[in-house]
């Protein structure tokens, strides 16, 4: 494999925004180090899969190390995975707490702190988390405050990391989606979801791959979190 083609590593990469998100960067020419807690390899020579629990260090270790050991490189990772646990504030338990926390919080802290000294090997290094938008306009409708708590935190230390890391080589940014159309959303649930977005649609899978591609190709943006959610951050309507 050329030391010259581009890699990324994608974390729950196994369905919905995930598999979107390797696919797309397959199709733009990149390996893939693809992981979530059951993913299976596939026939693609270029995705390199790797189970495991992204919360435990020693997986993000692996990932690192397959990176580098089958590629050579590190240029992109994308923090996608993530728990999302939609109830009253006071009905969560301390297993909901210490699950999100370990996969939302701990599953970034580690990938991240083993990549960026790889990202910065070439000075072209980018990472990317996906967060969500109820972190910039919440819903009475959508009680979330695990989500909010961890993302919240991930979008506030994706402006932090984009200062320290503008003078060696790495940018940092984010995509808060909104309401995505995916396995975790059954149909029945589609019509009321519609309804939170000022657009009146779910968003597709494309919608947030393509804010992800548009980051990575726009090399000036370091930083910045774009809300892909029909509208929903800019206000009640």
């Amino acid at each position: 494999m050329s030391s010259e083609q581009k890699v990324v590593i994608v974390t729950g990469a196994s369905q919905g925004l995930g598999a979107g998100i390797v696919k797309a960067y397959r199709e733009a020419g990149y390996a893939v180090v693809a992981n979530s807690r059951n993913i299976k390899q596939s026939a693609d020579t270029g995705i390199v899969a790797v189970p495991g629990d992204i919360g435990e260090r020693a997986v993000a270790q692996i990932l690192v190390d397959t990176a580098i050991e089958r590629f050579g490189r590190i240029d992109t990772l994308i923090n996608n995975a993530g728990v999302f646990i939609g109830k009253p504030f006071v009905d969560y338990t301390t297993d909901e707490l210490a699950n999100v926390l370990k996969v939302n919080i701990e599953g970034f802290f580690h990938i991240t702190q083993l990549a960026l000294p790889h990202l910065e090997k070439h000075r072209d290094g980018h990472i990317v988390q996906i967060t969500t938008t109820l972190v910039h306009q919440a819903l009475a409708d959508v009680p979330s405050g695990l989500a909010l708590l961890t993302k919240g935190g991930l979008d506030a230390v994706t402006r932090g990391l984009a200062i320290e890391y503008a003078k060696r080589g790495v940018r940092v940014n984010a995509v808060a989606p909104g309401i995505i159309k995916t396995p975790m959303h059954p149909a029945e649930t589609h019509e009321f979801l519609k309804g939170l977005h000022p657009v009146g649609r779910m968003g597709e899978i494309g919608d947030v791959v393509d804010a992800v591609l548009y980051l990575e190709r726009a090399r000036f943006l370091t930083g910045e979190t774009i809300n892909v959610d029909g509208g929903q951050h800019a206000g009640r309507w």
